[in-house]
């Protein structure tokens, strides 16, 4: 496949299914305003003008599904669509920690589980599988040899040849550090839990149910060309595209825009046919402290965390030699912004992507759900909601549909939650500082209840008042200050 030199034709794309739609305003462009699309399409073509890029495509999803797609540039003649591939690069890595939770999902491995204990490997062995998924492995960055997206997998054929004289640059679970080897580990881990390749691994559990027909490990016409921009001429020099073969599930993967909106919906509300809800959300916890002098930025478990304009985001960044791809997707927002190019360290496409995000946000701020009574309440969880103290803070506790609760402090401090049912009783800590402790009900000898135990600590429905308090109450009880 060739380009023009200098990319000028920004006319419509041409018919036909790979293109159908694919002029400035792409694929999809239904239920947003006008406005919207107006500014979704300048911040495209400033991108793409502005970064000099070849071609650039962008797209939002929106509450499960693709709402806007367009393409600037060329790509073979045409203005690129929501269905031309790009490579993607370090996005294969969400997509590996995917197969990874769902082997954990199923029993095979603990996250806390040694690597060595499941794959022989030449070098870390040692690090938890969490920690290769969170790059705290202290493993090197790159493997050995020549620049490895650059040269064909066939020179490290073995996992032994990933490593050089120090593979391991740091103590594991230390600190973060960026290892696309500890990736390849992974995918070596995923084919022998397995027995069989992990992209076709992939392509059955994963790309399949999410009808992501068009994300694929080679590229599949229509596909854009990698290219390298020099510095100071409009010129253009083709870069390779070559088969990674060990280091593949650090990089390798090719996809559009579509497919990266199905893939942004199912991160966020995940899909009982590839991975729970709860085991997505595990995914965008932080495991590494924020990074940058900002503390703008950490990493979960395969997924990056990011904070811009007060907005938490979570999604990835990828490169390849002639590729740059960026994913972002705002849980409150129920909104993903994605960007894909086609030039080599093309650095405008991740803020595209994020600002894809924050212009549906600010032109049309998602509506609450409608307000709906819960069914029948049980007698017993009624019961203990309204007001609770721990020592002398309020708080505040609320039933919630599913028979979980919400604890929130009623004036400044405190530290809220929301808890999750058990089927013995007892509730699980979501998030916060209680994320995974335990709530009980704590009752008095004649079955009434005397007080909620939350990891240990007592609240009670009066200020320092029952028997659950710690250490007891003072007889005199409540007094003017002393004179």
């Amino acid at each position: 496949m060739t380009a023009p030199l200098i990319v000028q034709d920004e006319g419509p794309a041409s018919e036909g299914p790979a293109y159908e739609g694919a002029a400035y305003e792409g694929a999809a462009c239904e239920g947003l305003l006008p406005a919207t699309r107006r500014a979704l399409l300048r911040r495209v073509a400033v991108g793409q003008a502005e970064g000099r890029a070849p071609s650039l495509v962008g797209a939002v999803m929106r509450d499960g599904r693709m709402v806007w797609s367009a393409g600037r540039g060329s790509v073979d003649g045409h203005v690129p669509g929501a269905r031309t591939q790009y490579r993607i690069g370090s996005i294969t890595k969400t997509f590996v920690a995917v197969l990874v939770l769902r082997l954990r999902d199923e029993g095979l491995i603990d996250l806390g589980d040694p690597l060595r204990e499941h794959l022989d490997v030449p070098e870390g062995g040692d690090a938890t599988i969490a920690q290769l998924l969170a790059h705290t492995a202290g493993l090197a960055a790159e493997p050995r040899g020549p620049w490895w997206e650059r040269t064909d997998g066939a020179l490290r054929p073995e996992l032994a040849d990933l490593f050089g004289e120090r593979p391991q640059r740091h103590p594991e679970g230390r600190l973060f550090h960026y290892s696309n080897t500890g990736y390849a580990l992974l995918g070596a881990l995923v084919e022998r839990l397995r027995g069989d390749d992990w992209f076709e691994v992939l392509r059955r559990e994963v790309l399949v149910p999410l009808g992501m027909d068009r994300t694929t490990y080679g590229p599949e016409a229509p596909y854009a060309p990698g290219w390298a921009v020099h510095p100071w001429a409009d010129v253009l020099l083709p870069e390779p595209a070559v088969d990674t073969g060990r280091m593949a599930p650090a990089g390798q993967l090719w996809s559009t825009a579509e497919d990266l909106c199905r893939f942004a919906a199912f991160l966020l509300d995940g899909d009982e046919r590839v991975l729970a809800a709860s085991s997505v959300a595990e995914m965008r916890s932080a495991e590494t402290a924020p990074q940058g002098p900002e503390w703008a930025g950490a990493y979960g478990l395969g997924l990056q965390l990011a904070r811009r304009d007060g907005r938490f985001l979570f999604g990835h960044t990828g490169s390849m030699p002639g590729f740059v791809c960026t994913l972002w997707v705002s849980p409150a927002e129920g909104v993903a912004g994605v960007a894909l190019g086609n030039r080599t360290n093309l650095f405008e496409v991740g803020p595209v992507a994020a600002d894809l995000v924050g212009t549906v946000a600010e032109h049309e701020p998602r509506l609450p759900e409608p307000w709906r009574p819960l069914g029948p309440a049980i007698p017993e969880l009624l019961a203990l909601t309204g007001p609770w103290y721990w020592g002398a803070t309020a708080f505040v506790l609320r039933l919630e549909a599913d028979g979980g609760f919400d604890l929130s402090p009623a004036g400044d401090g405190g530290r809220g939650a929301r808890f999750r049912a058990e089927g013995d009783g007892t509730w699980t800590g979501l998030d916060g500082y209680y994320a995974g402790e335990t709530l009980r009900v704590v009752r008095a000898e004649d079955g009434s209840v005397s007080h909620l135990d939350i990891g240990t600590f007592a609240f009670t429905r009066e200020p320092y008042a029952g028997e659950g308090v710690p250490g007891g109450v003072d007889e005199g009880g409540w007094r003017p200050a002393a004179p």
